[in-house]
């Protein structure tokens, strides 16, 4: 069975591409169509596109993740393959509603699916796919072991073609054996931290997109001030009609209005603030 690490721009993933090798690495990049939020150095927008194959305009995650799956291709001495979906943009406006935290669904579209019409591509049968959970995270874990079948193997719905109506049709395969490398071997994160130290690979302060819904409504308002352009992005979403990223007493323009007491900064919160869709 072919290994395959699924690299997040996170200290752990990458921890585990370091030290336990695999057959393939594969990053999934979040894309918006805001050129407000295009990365000021044309060099790096050029390298990311001719990594995804098409115009790489922004990314609703931390630009310094870019410049963390290069460092880490440099430092590790292998490829990664950069994977992506339809755009923030379209999957926001297609979806009904925007996601939130009853209806995740832009996890699967623009994390779980590309990666998976990657490796349909490219591997097409079963791998082991390695997850970046530390030791002391067995529940994030096990929930995903719980989805499981039989076999112990993870299924994917993906569309396969059309029919005679014009509808899609749809299949469900068997892609991956989750397993989880840190917390077989007791890795914590303070091991984690201190592998990267004095290491030439550039991590974001906070993965995962920065206007994510799962955050806390401060560590939000903390991000107005980081990310104003991107947190905009999210803002503006909100006033499409298409509902609120949390619900409408706490839009992102009303948290954006939040005057703090006092100066935070992104110690201040703990892991439980990411949002936990770094896949």
């Amino acid at each position: 069975m072919k290994t395959v690490t699924s690299v997040s721009g996170g200290q752990s993933s990458a921890y585990i591409a370091a030290n336990y090798p695999s057959d393939y690495l594969v990053f999934a990049l979040v894309c918006i169509e805001d050129r407000k939020c295009t990365p000021k150095d044309a060099k790096l927008v050029q390298a990311v596109s001719d990594r995804i194959g098409q115009e790489f305009i922004a990314t609703a995650e931390d630009d310094t993740i870019l410049h963390t799956m290069f460092d880490l291709e440099q430092y590790l001495g292998q490829r990664i393959d950069w994977v992506t979906g339809e755009t923030f943009d379209v999957v926001a406006q297609s979806g009904g509603l925007l996601p939130n935290k009853l209806h995740r669904y832009c996890t699967v579209e623009m994390k779980l699916r590309p990666m998976y019409r990657w490796w349909k591509e490219k591997i097409n049968e079963p791998v082991e796919m390695r997850i970046g959970f530390r030791s002391g995270e067995e529940r994030r874990a096990n929930r995903m072991l719980e989805r499981c079948n039989d076999v112990g193997l993870l299924e994917f719905k993906d569309v396969i073609g059309k029919h005679s109506n014009g509808n899609n049709k749809w299949a469900t395969k068997a892609w991956q054996k989750p397993v989880f490398p840190m917390i077989k071997d007791g890795i914590h994160r303070d091991k984690v931290v201190e592998f990267w130290k004095a290491k030439s690979v550039r991590f974001a302060e906070r993965n995962n997109c920065v206007g994510c819904f799962h955050r806390n409504p401060l560590l939000l308002r903390k991000m107005w001030d980081q990310y104003p352009d991107k947190l905009q992005w999210f803002s503006n979403q909100e006033k499409t009609g298409k509902g609120w990223w949390r619900y409408k007493e706490i839009s992102y323009e009303n948290i954006k209005k939040h005057r703090l007491q006092h100066e935070l900064s992104f110690e201040d919160f703990s892991e439980c603030d990411s949002g936990h869709c770094g896949l």
